[in-house]
């Protein structure tokens, strides 16, 4: 540690080696921090060194310096990149360098090592807590928008009280589905309510189209445990409570194993990896008509599909009781700030334009070069920008011209709160995730998965902090 940098709060025993597991798993500090002024108490040292894990925004009418933005190349980074010039419209003496990095493979050295530290980064919501020892306490900054940002994502970013990540997209659960393709076997999708409704569309769409696999099942442990917390998610549960405890072994998971497991062995999947040849094949072809997924499908039939482009429509997600919650959070993203960071408070200023200004996120969420159109792959996480009298992104064509704002929005209204993703995550995947596989080749029962999974993480994650 750099001998002037701000204290840092205790760590609690989060060995760097498990978090280079953990984002193994998952494939998806040199100067000052920033001066800022800590808040006195009777306490003593202990609530001063808090207060010193906490970033303030800058003061001044007139911030100036240069700032170091991570993201990840390709289309959000071009998306970010021109939010730029807007944000200088604003702060015209921030300088903003702004790097297309592999954050995964990067980030993690550069935090032991402290060497060419940014000011702020592009990360996975999952990975947050991972690196929670490194990051700046955003809850002060925060403060006066957290009212209106979703409550999940505030959740999913916060450890030991503090908030470790800028929420950017809610990236609410909906069920995908090919209505020409059902039309043509009398199959109403609109009558789907519950999932054991859509079992029953989907055995009726095979009695129609011998042969068929209509419900998508991912082959990928770590997007199938996306996935599956997403389903979760829904039922207002996660693989771990508020504290980081385990909660596996419940009636949640098993309902929620149970149902994947009726699937395959009912023969009612098609079993893929996510966009894989494998994949777009039988979505293509009619064989694979329903896709319980993120937002973010909404990229296939605009890009990939091009067969069945326009052939598409999303759904609110079936509950898993009549009345409960039609969506879920699948994935999602956050942006962090390192407390080695020579200028992470000017970072701050740029992420809050990003976010919290009307310019900026309307720019991100809006028409633009990259997307005509406007980015559809996600909502804000932010109330007032995700308004559904106010679409930011138009009508999609791959989804036949559907409203897919409106769809969305009103879904992310309905996702629960959530806990905190526990540091161990993206290294459950190797138990958790796997062992999902497995009782889809048919090795496992749903008890089994959950037995199973439950021991070796409490063993080999939990019990390692």
């Amino acid at each position: 540690m750099h001998p002037t940098h701000p204290a840092r709060r205790a760590r609690r025993g989060r060995p760097i080696a498990l978090v280079a597991t953990a984002l193994a798993a998952a494939t998806a500090l040199a100067a000052c921090g920033p001066s800022i002024s800590g808040g006195g108490s009777d306490d003593g040292g202990s609530t001063a060194a808090a207060d010193a894990d906490r970033l303030q925004a800058p003061t001044g009418d007139s911030p100036s310096g240069e700032i170091t933005i991570w993201d990840r190349s390709g289309d959000l980074f071009n998306v970010f990149d021109a939010v730029i010039d807007d944000f200088n419209e604003v702060y015209p003496d921030i300088v903003v360098h702004h790097e297309a990095v592999d954050v995964d493979a990067k980030l993690q050295n550069t935090l032991i090592t402290e060497t060419d530290v940014p000011d702020g980064v592009f990360l996975d919501d999952a990975k947050v807590a991972g690196y929670a020892d490194y990051l700046w306490d955003l809850t002060d900054v925060l403060e006066p928008y957290a009212g209106d940002i979703a409550p999940q994502k505030i959740d999913v970013n916060s450890l030991d009280g503090g908030i470790y990540g800028v929420p950017f997209d809610l990236d609410p659960g909906l069920l995908f589905y090919n209505a020409t393709a059902l039309e043509a076997a009398g199959v109403d999708a609109t009558q789907i309510a519950t999932y054991d409704d859509l079992l029953e569309a989907a055995r009726q769409y095979q009695a129609a189209v011998p042969g068929s696999k209509p419900i998508h099942l991912e082959q990928s442990a770590f997007l199938g445990q996306l996935q599956l917390e997403m389903y979760a998610s829904q039922l207002g549960t996660s693989i771990a409570d508020e504290d980081g405890e385990l909660r596996l072994d419940s009636d949640a998971y098993r309902q929620i194993l149970g149902w994947l497991d009726t699937v395959q062995t009912e023969g009612l999947g098609t079993r893929a990896e996510y966009l894989s040849p494998s994949d777009v094949g039988p979505l293509e072809s009619g064989q694979q008509v329903f896709y319980p997924w993120a937002i973010w499908f909404s990229f296939a039939p605009e890009q990939q599909l091009t067969e069945t482009s326009g052939d598409w429509r999303a759904m609110p997600l079936p509950a898993w009781e009549d009345g409960g919650a039609r969506s879920g959070a699948m994935g999602g993203s956050s942006f962090v700030l390192p407390k080695a960071g020579e200028n992470s408070e000017l970072a701050w200023l740029f992420y809050e334009f990003l976010m919290y200004d009307e310019a900026g996120y309307s720019a991100v969420w809006g028409p633009n070069d990259t997307y005509p159109n406007g980015l559809a792959t996600s909502i804000p996480a932010y109330a007032p920008a995700a308004d559904p009298e106010k679409p930011l992104f138009g009508p999609v064509a791959g989804l036949g011209d559907q409203d897919l704002w409106t769809t969305a929005v009103e879904a992310g209204s309905e996702i629960p709160g959530g806990a905190p993703t526990p540091s161990w995550w993206a290294g459950a995947v190797d138990y958790l995730g796997t062992n999902v596989q497995r009782m889809l080749d048919g090795e496992l029962t749903p008890d089994q998965v959950i037995e199973q999974s439950t021991a070796d993480i409490q063993a080999n994650l939990v019990d390692r902090q």
